[in-house]
Formats: C-alpha cells, structure tokens, sequence
C-alpha cells in the first residue's frame, strides 16, 4: 500500500529538516570565517555595482513601486526604502553587476543572491548577526549542493545559467532560517523557489544585461517563496526529485539527488567558496594567472607578435571561447580571447580594463584575434572540480613556454583571504571607512546590520572601528 503523499520522504524534505533545525553553533568555526568572508565581499562588489547602469535600471523600477515605509536598504544608502523582495532584487543585480562577485566551481555566483536576500531579511526582521551568519550559511550550502546535484557542466550545456536556476534554492534557505520555518514550511519554501528558478545564456550572444539580472531575480524569488511560505501558500515537497517536473530531471540529464543530503551537516561545501581577484568570468582566472606568469618569464612590455596558444575544456570553449567582438563590458568579461590579451597586454584584468575605450583598443582587440584556442580533452577530466588551464607562448627564439595552473588565485587552494578582500574592497570602494566594515563584518555577531548599513553609507563610527 502506498504512503500518504504527506507521508513521504525524500531529499526535498531532508534538506528541508536540515535548513528548518540548522543553529548558529552547528556551523564549523572554518564555515563561520568563509561566510564573514564572502559577507564583506559581497557587500564591497555590492556598492560598487550600484554604480552600474543595470543596477540602477532596476532600483529605478523597485522605486516606482516601493511601500510609504521601506522594510530593508538599498546599499550605499542610508535608510530603508524599499520591500525586502524588492532590496535583494536591487542589491544581488548590484553585486553581480560587474564579475567581482565570489563564485563556486558548482558554476555559480551564491554571495550576490544569498546575501542580499538575508541581509533583507535580517533588517526587516531586526535579527541578530548570529542569525545572519547562519541564515547565509544555509543559503551557499543549499544553493551549492543543488547545482551538483544537477550536474553543473550537463547543465551548463545545456543552456542554463546556474545562478539563475540554482539561486532561489539558497535565497529562500537562507530566509526560512530567518523567519523560522518549521520542516513542512521550509519543504514549501524550497519548492516555490524551485518552480521560480531561471536564467538561460542567450546574453553571450550580445552581451546584454540579463545575466546581471539574473542573481537579484534569483534574490527576489528566494524571499518571496519563504514570506509566501510562512503564509501556509503551499510548495511541491518534491520539487528535486519528482518525476515528472522535478528540477533535477528537467534541467539535467545527468542529474543525481546524492549530492543533495551527502554528509549534509558534516561536510560544509560552501568552506570552498571562491573569491575573484580579476573583474571577469571564473572559468577564465587561471588563464589570467598563467597570462602574469608568461609575463614574468618573458618580459614587459609584452610583445604581441609572439604566438599564443591556449587549452580549454569544452564547457569553458563553449561558454568562453568565441571570437571576440567589442559590443559591451559582459561581452569581454565573458571571452577568454579578451581577458587573456588584456592580462599580456596591460598585466592587470579590473575595471579599467573594461572601459568603453580599453574594449575597442586596437592592440588588445588584434591580440585578441590571434590567440590560437584549441580544446584539451585533459581539462574535460578536471573541470568544474578545478578550474585548470594551460597557456603557451613563445619566446624570443621561437622556443614554447607553457604555464599550467590548476586552481587559479582566490580559491581555497590558492586562496587571498580577508586580507586580500579588504584590499579589493578598497580598491572599488577608495570613498568608504573599509577598515570599519571589515571590523563589524569580523565581528558580526556583535554587532547589528543596522551599523553595518550604516557604514556602507559612509557613515563612520570610530567606536566601530576600535569594537
């Protein structure tokens, strides 16, 4: 005899279980570091990207509609303005809104979803850092483990931008922990975000502006399934592994729910988060890496009649390796040809890189072209578990230096650390007391997300900067 439907169990309702009993001391004190890590980061692309013409479409939207008495803030501002929903749309667009934001070799972007719908959700709710640094560390594990178990490359080539399908799971884990869903709510919350989850790759065509979209539709969706939720609007509690129209099997061929619960609570996937030292797709770090290594062994100025050759595993082909064609700052962001001649070229790939004048510079564009890409089967075997790459040129005597990297600067194995996110930080955001944030974001629990906003807006408080 068959079990009742509410009866049954199965990883929905598991992770469900795990997200709805999930406590600030459960979490490894290695976890507890990486968030606060991925927080301040996230927060330092954030403000940045609120700058961009993108971020600023939308919050001109959010704005037509937002409430007399706003429940979270746009960041860089001073006062809540808008609905929760609507401020984790503006602010993951924001933080995604120029290819700074952290990264997982799940292919996908968690900090500029899950962080702006929690750090929403904690302000509308005035909850306390602890339940911050919780309520995030459910969003990245959930948000990660869900793109494995659809198989991140099937799923990628197949079409699908994983931070945009993959987002809402993390997004609404991360607000069920916040407004203290029980097991049935949260099984809901997981299956309204899931039935939510979108983002195809068309924008490579044209580099246009929908892959920044993505993360803060991803945001949005995530706080509207768990409010909808904590209403009793109800969910498919089977929204993995159902057979027909369970995510799992619709997105991927080669999908597997294992992943899904595999030593949930043990094993912390989110401890390799990645951080982006380079304002440029992930899966083209290593070549910018390797690019700064040929510089050093060759020379500067770079000289650009030398031979280029570099290997790639069909994903990063497919998703990177077009010919390139100035239209807009994704465009470039996203063409190994672009990012590599930038880094032989002018040694560094950040914003100034993608200046409307820098993607149409003669000497970068022609370089560009004449890069010789082939497909390396070897990769195949090792991407996405690491990002590696090769690059060769030549040298003054027609001899080949080649370079390989197999897990570029700023993830766990070569990681930058605080420190090195503090830097960058700075860098985008020369205008703001970082020292401060970092101080608050060190020591979140202690403090409220109220001061951190605060300082964001540059509000500085020197009893925050010695706390």
């Amino acid at each position: 005899m068959n079990s009742p439907r509410n009866e049954i169990s199965g990883p929905t309702q598991e992770v469900a279980r795990w997200i709805a009993r999930l406590r600030y001391s459960d979490l490894p004190p290695r976890t507890k570091e990486t968030v606060r890590v991925a927080l301040l980061d996230t927060l330092g692309c954030g403000v940045y990207g609120h700058a961009t013409p993108w971020a600023r479409m939308l919050l001109q939207w959010a704005r037509a509609g937002a409430p007399a008495r706003g429940e979270a803030t746009v960041w860089g501002e001073g006062a809540p303005s808008l609905r929760a929903a609507d401020a984790a749309l503006v602010n993951g667009v924001a933080a995604h809104g120029f290819e700074l934001d952290d990264y997982h070799n799940a292919k996908l972007h968690a900090g500029a979803v899950v962080i702006p719908a929690a750090l929403a959700m904690v302000e509308k709710l005035d909850a306390s850092g602890e339940r911050l640094v919780t309520a995030i560390a459910a969003g990245y594990e959930v948000m990660i483990r869900s793109s494995l178990a659809m198989h991140p490359s099937a799923t990628r080539l197949r079409g699908w931008h994983i931070t945009g399908v993959c987002g809402p799971f993390g997004a609404a884990a991360a607000c069920a922990v916040l407004l203290g869903l029980n097991d049935e709510q949260t099984a809901w919350a997981l299956g309204l975000a899931g039935t939510q989850g979108s983002g195809v790759w068309a924008f490579n065509a044209d580099g246009t502006m929908s892959k920044r979209f993505h993360a803060g539709r991803a945001a949005y969706s995530g706080v509207l399934a768990a409010e909808l939720a904590a209403l009793g609007f109800t969910g498919p509690t089977q929204i993995y592994e159902f057979h027909d129209g369970g995510v799992l099997k619709a997105y991927s061929d080669a999908s597997d729910p294992a992943p899904l619960t595999a030593d949930l609570g043990k094993v912390y996937r989110l401890d390799t988060n990645r951080i982006k030292p380079y304002s440029c797709c992930g899966s083209t770090h290593s070549y910018v890496d390797a690019a700064f290594e040929l510089r050093r062994r060759l020379g500067t100025p770079w000289n650009a009649k030398r031979r280029v050759r570099a290997g790639l595993a069909k994903v990063v082909d497919i998703q990177c390796g077009f010919n390139y064609f100035p239209t807009s700052a994704l465009n470039a962001q996203m063409s190994l040809r672009y990012v590599l001649a930038a880094a032989l070229l002018e040694g560094q790939v950040l914003p100034p890189q993608f200046s409307d004048a820098k993607l149409s510079d003669p000497a970068i564009t022609a370089l560009a072209e004449k890069l010789e890409l082939e497909h390396d089967p070897a990769l195949d075997k090792l991407y996405p578990e690491r990002f590696a790459a090769w690059v060769a040129a030549q040298d003054d005597q027609g001899r080949w230096q080649r370079v390989d990297v197999l897990d570029p600067l700023g993830s766990d194995a070569n990681p930058v650390g605080e420190r090195g996110v503090i830097e960058k930080f700075r860098g985008i955001n020369p205008q703001l007391p970082v020292d401060a944030i970092a101080n608050v974001v060190r020591n979140i629990e202690r403090h409220t997300v109220k001061q951190l906003l605060g300082l964001l807006a540059g509000k500085r408080a020197k009893q925050l900067q010695t706390a």
